[in-house]
C-alpha cells in the first residue's frame, strides 16, 4: 500500500457527513479507521470532534483551544455520530460543545473555543536545542522486531513518527527519565485547508504523549499486563502549521500518582515556531513485581 493511501484514509475519516438538511440540529456522522484490536484511536475522535465543531462556526474563526474527556472505549467497526451545541457566539469568540456517540451512548465529550484573527502581545518558549533532525533518525529497526499485528498498527498509520530517544515499542532501555521528543508528520501531502491541518494536529497530538509517563518508570509498551487508557485531553493551537512537514513534539510528565499519569507536550515547527501545547492525563496500570 502506498503511503499516500494512509493519508487518504485519514482524510476520509475527517470528511464527516452532515445531518439531513430538513433538521435544525448540528449532527454529523463519520466512520472509524480500522484498528488491529478493534478499539477506536483517541486522536481520531479528537480530530473528528474538532472538524464537527468547525463546521458550525464562521470561516474567519479558528480553533484555539479544546478540552475533552474520553468517556468510553469506541468500537472501530461501528460508525459514530457527532452532536454539536452552539454554546456561545460573541464578537470575537465562539464556543462549541461536541459529543461523540456510538449506538446512542456517548464515548467522548469536548468543549472547543474559536477566535477571529487578532493581534496582541506575543512570546513563546524556545525550541530545545541539540535534537537530531528527522533525517538522522528511524524507528524502522525496532518496528521490524514487533509482532505482525502490532507492526501493522504502525505500518498503516497516516503519521510517520521518529523518536529522538530509543523507542518504547519493545524495551524501555536503562535510563528512567520523564521526558522525550519525537518528530512527526503525515505520510503524504494534505490539502491547504488550515482546518484539516488543525484537526490532523489534534490527531497526532495523542500518538506518543503517554510515553513520557512510561519512560519515567522504565516501562515499555510490551510490558506484560500493562494497561493504559487516555482519560482527558487538552490542546491549544498557538500558530498555524502544516502537519505534512516535520514537527518536533517535546513531551514530559510532571507527575504520576493514584494509577494516573499526567503528560504535557509542546509542538514546534522545523523553524522553531511553537505551534501548539498539549496536556493529557492517562490511567496506567503496571503489574506489581513478583
Amino acid at each position: 500500500m502506498r503511503e499516500s493511501d494512509h493519508v487518504d484514509g485519514l482524510l476520509a475519516v475527517l470528511d464527516l457527513a452532515s445531518s439531513d438538511a430538513r433538521t435544525t440540529e448540528d449532527i454529523f456522522t463519520g466512520v472509524s479507521q480500522s484498528m488491529p484490536l478493534g478499539r477506536v484511536f483517541g486522536g481520531q475522535v479528537l480530530a473528528q470532534a474538532v472538524i464537527a465543531a468547525e463546521r458550525t462556526v464562521e470561516d474567519d474563526r479558528a480553533a484555539h483551544s479544546m478540552h475533552g474527556y474520553f468517556l468510553r472505549p469506541g468500537d472501530s467497526t461501528r460508525g459514530m455520530t457527532f452532536s454539536v451545541d452552539r454554546i456561545h457566539d460573541g464578537r470575537s469568540f465562539s464556543t462549541r460543545r461536541t459529543q461523540a456517540f456510538q449506538e446512542g451512548v456517548p464515548i467522548f465529550s469536548m468543549i472547543a473555543s474559536f477566535e477571529t484573527d487578532a493581534t496582541g502581545l506575543e512570546h513563546q518558549d524556545e525550541m530545545p536545542a541539540g535534537a537530531p533532525g528527522p533525517e538522522d533518525l528511524s524507528d524502522d529497526a525496532v518496528l521490524a522486531g514487533l509482532h505482525p499485528m502490532s507492526k501493522r498498527h504502525f505500518d498503516q498509520s497516516p503519521i510517520e513518527v521518529r523518536h529522538v530517544e530509543q523507542p518504547l515499542y519493545a524495551t524501555a532501555g536503562d535510563e528512567k527519565v520523564a521526558q522525550q521528543s519525537v518528530w512527526v508528520r503525515t505520510r503524504g501531502d494534505l490539502p491547504d485547508d488550515p482546518r484539516l491541518h488543525r484537526a490532523a494536529l489534534a490527531y497526532m497530538s495523542d500518538l506518543t504523549i503517554q510515553e513520557s509517563v512510561l519512560r519515567a518508570h522504565g516501562t515499555s509498551w510490551s510490558t506484560p499486563g500493562l494497561k493504559v487508557a487516555s482519560l482527558d485531553h487538552a490542546m491549544w493551537w498557538h500558530r498555524p502549521a502544516r502537519v505534512d512537514e516535520w514537527l518536533l513534539y517535546v513531551q514530559q510528565s510532571p507527575s504520576a500518582q493514584g494509577g494516573r499519569g499526567l503528560a504535557t507536550g509542546r509542538i514546534f515547527s522545523r523553524d522553531g515556531q511553537l505551534v501548539a501545547s498539549v496536556a493529557q492525563e492517562i490511567m496506567i496500570r503496571v503489574p506489581a513485581p513478583e
